[in-house]
């Protein structure tokens, strides 16, 4: 029996500390549910609330209370920096578009303001840590790129304008991915024109970037397969004019002497032309 007493005090006791962990529910809590009006709440107390979330590592309860800042105090000193700092929370909680919204309306509302270069930066983020992987569409790394510029070009004297152009760099990279790949897709399958339009565009509109080298050695490739050996020639020509030191360099040296051809400008196709102007220090 004195056991029985002793269970059902247990349970009482394990019922109460319940009873109470569900009552203490912070007015915060209460506020996001609707139980307290937000409007009895200042801007002030609603902001630091939203820092609260941020604190746990919840941005999307942030992001809601720096918009009720936005929502119930449209005029307040407070807006400014909720709006920022809404864009900021959407970023953190992955959702890139209400951040870019959020960023846009910062920029929009106050142009001039220190923070716009920061908005502009978390604006052109929302593109960026979107782009995936290199064989899916790109258009996100345009619109990263676009967005990148702008922070570059608008605020160049700001914090965040080295880590755009970083950025933007890598982005670049990324584009010039995409046609390599499409590029060697056609090598591999005997397209060799369409490869030869892919690689192409690397070299003419990705020059900066690390897939050149490998583009130009693609281009011997492809054009020694069509039998277009002035092409095949000229390409070894940029190669080694710019890249000498490369394995693609080699490789491509010994695809032309093996069948008694060298690295040199020959004939007058497009490549050509872009030989003149690496020879001349005129990079395209």
């Amino acid at each position: 029996m004195a056991g029985v007493r002793s269970h059902c005090k247990m349970l009482v006791a394990i019922m109460a500390i319940a009873l109470v962990a569900a009552c203490s529910t912070s007015t915060g809590d209460k506020a996001r549910r609707g139980v307290i009006p937000m409007e009895t709440f200042t801007a002030e107390q609603i902001f630091e609330r939203g820092e609260y979330e941020l604190s746990r590592n919840k941005p999307e309860e942030a992001a809601f209370f720096f918009s009720e800042i936005e929502r119930l105090y449209p005029y307040s000193d407070w807006t400014k920096r909720a709006l920022i700092m809404q864009a900021y929370s959407f970023h953190r909680a992955d959702l890139y578009e209400d951040s870019r919204a959020a960023a846009q309306r910062f920029i929009d509302f106050y142009p001039a303001d220190d923070d716009a270069a920061y908005a502009q930066y978390l604006l052109a983020l929302s593109y960026y840590d979107q782009i995936d992987d290199v064989g899916r569409d790109q258009g996100l790394t345009f619109q990263a790129l676009q967005s990148l510029r702008k922070v570059i070009e608008t605020y160049p004297d700001s914090e965040y304008a080295n880590s755009a152009k970083l950025k933007f760099d890598l982005a670049f990279d990324h584009l010039a991915s995409k046609e390599m790949e499409i590029g060697r897709y056609y090598l591999r399958r005997d397209h060799f024109a369409s490869s030869i339009s892919r690689f192409r565009v690397v070299v003419e509109d990705f020059q900066t970037t690390t897939h050149t080298p490998e583009a130009l050695h693609r281009l011997v490739e492809a054009y020694l397969s069509l039998g277009l050996t002035d092409e095949a020639q000229t390409a070894g020509a940029i190669l080694g004019h710019n890249y000498q030191s490369t394995d693609w360099y080699e490789d491509s040296y010994k695809l032309l002497t093996a069948q008694g051809l060298y690295p040199k400008a020959e004939g007058s196709s497009w490549l050509n032309q872009v030989y003149r102007q690496t020879v001349k220090g005129k990079w395209l």
